[in-house]
């Protein structure tokens, strides 16, 4: 009989730590930013070029976690049957942790043994392994470390079915994932269906990222013979699969640098992605017809690919991605339409096939026999029939609520109930006003009584808004709480005049860090550095203790030439917080850059780890090549240390 129960998993963990309470305002370089297309057709360029966001607003950045772990407990969700037993992370984005074939005792994801954040998502924290929802915009989705609203629906056949769901802030959007696990199914079945309760188009993206194992005699298979290869020298290629330039990237311990492979699927053919060992088993990923894309992510065999995977799952625990999406590519957004509900189901299984075909000289005899035993396993017949029949319990009422989510549904039920807009819940997903909270609390009163009441000056706003509908409600009410609102939705839209503006009425009618600060990162946007300089100064006069304003500034300061003001800031904070690896990186530039190269030499000498070191950040090999550098030691002299290693690409930044 299937099965869903709670359960509770422990784990070594870093918690995620509290968020950074300065909103994101304009966004750093993006990771999958394509400077060169050329290769590209029409289709792809202009979806490439279509639904950029400015930065992850109105999210706050998820930073405040370590790299010191402690066993903690997970909430987790189980479903099983006499085959498959599959569990659900519900406290990090519903994230499918574990996929156990019981007869075999196989897992057929990679479980990544710790709980650690790394800063590689939209947010910034981000774990690796199991099977992680992506929605909204390109990168790891905002709620990879939040909970989803989570319940038990019942199929009418019987079925158990994991249901989660949330409303996506960025683009306004619903999503739902219901998981389940027929009885006699061999694999286990996830619908999705994304629904855009607004009245205008929308950018959409979504990405369902699988990591496996990866082993020397792992090869990963999908049903093309050609992919779009992107790197971190920001190109996109067409290659021909499986050796481009004679190494088998279907090997991926073969490949020196880290890059991305979107299998260029002709249409016509099935969409499935799979990862097989030496004897021809491994996980299989397939799905209805709208998952059209599908993707090999590799670390690479390079020094910096081989500690970016210990960095995130401990040493001896490597791991690739394989991954299914909307769109060709993960560079891409696709336009739905307003009012759209658009649907699939995907099948997580473990397949077998004849391990001489799938690893053979032949690739084409290789994808057809993974693709003839995946026929075997579960046609397509079954999934597009599974398809049709969600229509009649899609929409079916919970019986029985397992876990809340966020409040941000429940406000926005609010707000268009407010307006006279149509309703945004569903009976299969709703969003009680049980859910409502703190964050949430401001945006109410602003809707029921057109004030926003600031409880304390010297504490930073728990909450931002960047859909347009707030503007109005804001713009009629008084106070240097509502001019700060009003100056991020402006700034997110790009009106940077109108945002200005409403800030330096905020600080007019009460100073405050937080008006100082937004004044602060709109000059440094425009390159107005000395008016950049002045603002920050005047925000630190008002927070000199908040660490991510010290650090934020300190990358201003030192773009302007101001070194020593920024070891001044830093030796004014507390032990505690000069000891974190952000403060000590800051430290050492800033000593360099002050001409004090044995204050940087010795800090590297003792150790810097940035527990939010970005992905395809060159912060630490660069500092220390710069260090190098500045001691007259140009040549060949000690390596790198292994510690300061991130690099994606082999031949990056030498020194």
């Amino acid at each position: 009989m299937s099965e869903l129960r709670l359960t509770t998993l422990t784990l070594p963990t870093a918690p995620v730590g509290p968020v950074n309470p300065l909103p994101p305002l304009f966004g750093g370089a993006d990771l999958h930013q394509v400077e060169d297309t050329s290769q590209a057709d029409e289709e792809m360029r202009h979806n490439i070029g279509y639904g950029r966001v400015p930065s992850v607003m109105p999210y706050l950045m998820q930073d405040g976690y370590t790299r010191e772990r402690a066993p903690a407990e997970h909430p987790v969700a189980v479903l099983e049957n006499a085959t498959l037993r599959a569990t659900f992370l519900l406290g990090a984005g519903g994230r499918l942790w574990s996929l156990v074939h019981k007869p075999t005792g196989r897992e057929l994801l990679f479980r990544n043994p710790v709980f650690q954040p790394a800063n590689l998502a939209l947010r910034g924290a981000w774990l690796a392994g199991g099977v992680e929802w992506n929605i909204a915009t390109i990168g790891h989705t905002p709620a990879t470390c939040e909970p989803l609203h989570a319940a038990r629906v019942t199929r009418p056949d019987g079925t158990p079915v994991l249901r989660m769901w949330e409303y996506e802030r960025i683009r306004g959007v619903i999503y739902q994932i219901d998981a389940h696990l027929p009885d006699d199914s061999q694999v286990l079945l996830v619908h999705v269906r994304i629904s855009n309760p607004r009245n205008t188009t929308v950018p959409m993206y979504w990405w369902s990222n699988i990591a496996v194992p990866e082993a020397p005699d792992v090869r990963v298979l999908a049903p093309a013979d050609a992919a779009w290869q992107f790197s971190y020298d920001r190109r996109i290629r067409h290659v021909a699969l499986p050796a481009p330039d004679g190494t088998d990237l279907s090997r991926t311990t073969l490949s020196r640098d880290a890059a991305d492979y979107f299998f260029d699927i002709p249409a016509g053919r099935r969409r499935w992605v799979t990862a097989l060992d030496a004897d021809g088993r491994g996980l299989v990923q397939a799905s209805t017809e709208r998952l059209r894309g599908r993707k090999l992510f590799l670390w690479g065999q390079g020094e910096g690919g081989r500690h970016w995977q210990e960095w995130l799952s401990g040493p001896g625990h490597a791991y690739l991605e394989i991954q299914a999406g909307l769109a060709r590519t993960q560079l891409e957004h696709l336009p739905m339409p307003a009012g759209a509900r658009w649907s699939w189901v995907e099948a997580y299984g473990l397949l077998e096939a004849d391990p001489a075909a799938v690893h053979g000289d032949d690739w084409t005899a290789a994808r057809d026999a993974a693709r003839q035993s995946l026929d075997r396993l579960v046609p397509q017949s079954v999934l597009d029939a599974e398809l049709e029949a969600a229509t009649s319990w899609v929409d079916q009422e919970p019986d029985e609520l397992l876990q809340a989510g966020s409040g941000w549904g429940a406000l926005e039920q609010h707000r268009r109930t407010k307006a006279g807009e149509a309703s945004l819940s569903t009976p299969g997903a709703p969003f009680p006003d049980s859910t409502l909270g703190p964050e949430q609390t401001p945006w109410l009163e602003l809707l029921d009584h057109g004030r926003i009441t600031a409880a304390d000056p010297d504490q930073a706003p728990t909450s931002h808004q960047t859909d347009p509908a707030w503007e109005k409600p804001l713009g009629t009410a008084e106070g240097w709480l509502a001019q700060l609102h009003l100056g991020t939705l402006h700034a997110h839209a790009g009106d940077l005049d109108r945002a200005r503006k409403a800030w330096q009425h905020s600080v007019e009618l009460h100073p405050t860090a937080w008006a100082w600060r937004s004044l602060a990162t709109l000059a440094a946007h425009t390159g107005d550095l000395d008016e950049a300089v002045h603002a920050y100064g005047e925000a630190l006069e008002l927070a000199p203790a908040l660490l991510p304003l010290v650090l934020e500034s300190a990358g201003v300061l030192l773009r302007a030439g101001y070194p020593q003001e920024v070891l001044e800031h830093i030796e004014a904070l507390d032990a505690a917080q000069r000891a974190t690896g952000r403060v000590r990186w800051t430290e050492a530039r800033a000593a360099l850059r002050a001409g004090d190269v044995e204050r940087c030499g010795r800090l590297l000498r003792e150790g810097i780890e940035v527990a939010d070191i970005r992905e395809g950040e060159g912060s630490l090999h660069e500092l220390w090549f710069a260090h190098r550098r500045a001691s007259g030691d140009t040549g060949p002299g000690l390596p790198l240390p292994r510690a300061y290693d991130f690099r994606m690409l082999v031949a990056d930044a030498a020194g």
